[in-house]
Protein backbone atom coordinates (compact mmCIF):
# COMPACT_ATOMS: atom_id res chain seq x y z
CA UNK A 1 0.00 0.00 0.00
CA UNK A 2 1.05 3.57 -0.81
CA UNK A 3 2.70 5.01 2.00
CA UNK A 4 0.29 8.66 3.37
CA UNK A 5 2.66 11.60 3.31
CA UNK A 6 1.47 14.75 4.80
CA UNK A 7 0.94 17.99 2.72
CA UNK A 8 4.21 19.60 4.08
CA UNK A 9 5.89 16.24 3.23
CA UNK A 10 4.91 16.93 -0.37
CA UNK A 11 5.46 20.60 -0.32
CA UNK A 12 8.99 20.12 0.49
CA UNK A 13 9.48 17.09 -1.92
CA UNK A 14 7.88 19.40 -5.04
CA UNK A 15 10.18 22.32 -3.89
CA UNK A 16 13.15 19.90 -4.35
CA UNK A 17 11.90 19.04 -7.44
CA UNK A 18 11.83 22.03 -8.41
CA UNK A 19 15.20 23.24 -7.74
CA UNK A 20 16.85 20.14 -9.11
CA UNK A 21 14.54 20.79 -12.34
CA UNK A 22 15.85 24.77 -12.46
CA UNK A 23 19.58 23.57 -12.58
CA UNK A 24 18.93 21.00 -15.08
CA UNK A 25 17.34 24.15 -17.36
CA UNK A 26 20.20 26.35 -15.62
CA UNK A 27 22.65 23.39 -17.32
CA UNK A 28 20.93 23.34 -20.78
CA UNK A 29 20.85 26.57 -21.05
CA UNK A 30 24.72 26.76 -20.35
CA UNK A 31 25.40 24.30 -23.18
CA UNK A 32 23.47 26.22 -25.67
CA UNK A 33 25.14 29.72 -24.74
CA UNK A 34 27.15 29.86 -28.19
CA UNK A 35 28.31 33.43 -27.41
CA UNK A 36 29.60 32.21 -24.11
CA UNK A 37 31.84 29.23 -25.71
CA UNK A 38 33.07 31.30 -27.80
CA UNK A 39 33.92 33.89 -25.72
CA UNK A 40 35.98 31.34 -23.86
CA UNK A 41 37.56 29.62 -26.67
CA UNK A 42 38.58 32.94 -27.73
CA UNK A 43 40.17 33.54 -24.18
CA UNK A 44 41.65 29.92 -24.07
CA UNK A 45 43.56 30.76 -27.53
CA UNK A 46 44.51 34.00 -25.78
CA UNK A 47 45.90 32.51 -23.13
CA UNK A 48 48.06 29.86 -25.00
CA UNK A 49 49.06 32.62 -27.33
CA UNK A 50 50.64 34.34 -24.83
CA UNK A 51 53.26 34.35 -21.84
CA UNK A 52 52.10 35.01 -18.41
CA UNK A 53 53.39 38.11 -18.74
CA UNK A 54 51.18 39.25 -21.88
CA UNK A 55 53.53 39.09 -24.56
CA UNK A 56 53.51 36.83 -27.63
CA UNK A 57 54.98 33.46 -27.72
CA UNK A 58 57.93 33.23 -29.70
CA UNK A 59 56.38 30.09 -31.62
CA UNK A 60 53.16 31.84 -32.55
CA UNK A 61 55.26 35.13 -34.08
CA UNK A 62 57.03 32.68 -36.06
CA UNK A 63 54.27 30.88 -37.33
CA UNK A 64 52.24 34.38 -38.01
CA UNK A 65 55.30 35.83 -40.07
CA UNK A 66 55.15 32.61 -41.96
CA UNK A 67 51.70 32.39 -42.86
CA UNK A 68 53.02 36.61 -43.58
CA UNK A 69 55.63 35.23 -45.78
CA UNK A 70 53.37 32.69 -47.79
CA UNK A 71 50.62 35.03 -48.67
CA UNK A 72 53.52 37.37 -50.39
CA UNK A 73 54.80 34.92 -52.73
CA UNK A 74 51.43 33.82 -53.29
CA UNK A 75 50.98 36.88 -54.47
CA UNK A 76 54.33 38.18 -55.95
CA UNK A 77 54.01 34.18 -57.73
CA UNK A 78 50.27 35.35 -59.09
CA UNK A 79 51.41 38.58 -60.58
CA UNK A 80 54.49 37.53 -62.62
CA UNK A 81 52.18 34.15 -63.85
CA UNK A 82 49.30 36.93 -65.21
CA UNK A 83 51.93 38.67 -67.30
Amino acid sequence: MAESRTPEELEAEIALQREQLAGTVDELAAKLDVKAHAQHTVADLKDAATTDSGKPRPEVLAAAGSLVAMAVVLVVWRLRRHR
